[in-house]
């Protein structure tokens, strides 16, 4: 089987790895294209190399930009290589837009598609990730869906052939590399002076949260207000827009660089609770029994919030800095992500279709 995975942003690298790797071990043939949506070392190559995912067979090289320009060079960069490989499947991951533009491409050439992390839905059509996911979910002949209510959410929206419920591949992800991360010699936080459970640990770089300067306000004056040191990894989107915060004084949120995928886990891994508004890290978080408060007004990962794992805190202050300093889980962490071996269970259903 000739498969061509589209992937461009650092959530899709994660993904990718363990299904690639299923894929060679079964002898298929994957040809891997990198959009280039993120591009920069610390946001794409050091996650292929800490992954082992292998080196793209090609790079786009599309880069930032408006959401439309980005899409239509992507789609046109990933056509060009359809027309001339042929592939049995073309095969896309999440929400982004390398997502969209890999299914449109797939489904223009009348390409078999398949979507890993099909049917989620946060009912928030503010959000591009929404629609991304919707159309190629739309398109798509294949269906990989990571939870039972992805199923049930693509079965209310009429799609029901073609679905697969094969668990989650960052679930692969994380129980294969969490041991390395926590065998590195030095985290992040080390270096920071900070020791196990003596932090919290902050993701924001949603555009709703950083593109408006007084959301982002709130959100990073809510940190300071914890009374406990935060890491806060900064996204480039994120970096742009603090330099227009004026008058922005952190002390506690320790700014920091973007980090690999490992010293990411060993973060999460090491932190006493994790506010973020990011999915992949609300999931890495339950997977590794960290508590969550998401900075957002909805998730799509509902089973972490019905497991009370995780706590919705929007852009509030006051919830933020409550939910910080008192939230605690309440419950066990059902399986609901299935169990670590969802990147097999997306190799059958390819070979099956």
């Amino acid at each position: 089987m000739k498969v061509v995975t589209v992937v461009g942003a650092r959530p899709q690298f994660v993904k990718a790895a363990p299904v690639s790797r299923a894929l060679r071990a079964r002898r298929h043939e994957e040809l891997l294209v990198h959009t280039g949506q993120h591009f920069d070392d610390l946001m794409s190559k050091v996650f292929f190399e800490e992954l082992a995912l292998p080196a793209p067979d090609v790079d786009l090289g599309v880069g930032s930009g408006p959401h439309g320009r980005q899409t239509g060079a992507m789609l046109a960069g990933v056509e060009e290589v359809l027309l001339a490989r042929r592939p049995d499947v073309v095969l896309v991951y999440g929400d982004t837009n390398s997502t969209l533009a890999g299914a449109l491409a797939a489904v223009k050439l009348g390409l078999p598609l398949a979507h890993v992390e099909a049917g989620l839905r946060s009912f928030n059509r503010a959000m591009p990730e929404e629609h991304n996911r919707v159309l190629t979910d739309h398109c798509a002949d294949l269906l990989l869906c990571p939870t039972r209510t992805a199923v049930e959410h693509l079965a209310r929206e009429g799609l029901t052939r073609g679905v697969h419920l094969v668990g989650d591949v960052m679930l692969d992800a994380v129980l294969a590399h969490v041991a390395r991360a926590r065998a590195r010699p030095a985290s992040p936080a080390d270096a920071l002076g900070l020791g196990p459970k003596g932090y919290l640990l902050a993701t924001v770089h949603r555009p709703y949260n950083t593109d408006d300067p007084a959301a982002l306000r709130r959100i990073l004056e809510a940190l300071e207000a914890v009374g406990e040191p935060v890491v806060l990894p900064v996204h480039p989107r994120t970096r742009a827009r603090l330099a227009g915060l004026e008058g922005l004084r952190l002390e506690r949120v320790r700014l920091i660089d973007p980090v690999g995928y490992l010293d990411m886990l060993r973060l999460l891994d090491g932190c006493r609770l994790v506010l973020t508004d990011s999915g992949g890290v609300q999931k890495e978080a339950y997977f590794l029994g960290v508590p969550c408060v998401t900075l957002r007004p909805e998730t799509e990962w509902v089973e972490t919030v019905e497991a009370g794992w995780n706590v919705l805190a929007g852009d509030d202050p006051a919830r933020i800095v409550a939910l910080a300093r008192g939230f605690a889980p309440s419950g066990e962490r059902p399986a609901t992500f299935g169990d670590g071996r969802a990147a097999d269970a997306v190799v059958a259903a390819l070979e099956g279709a």
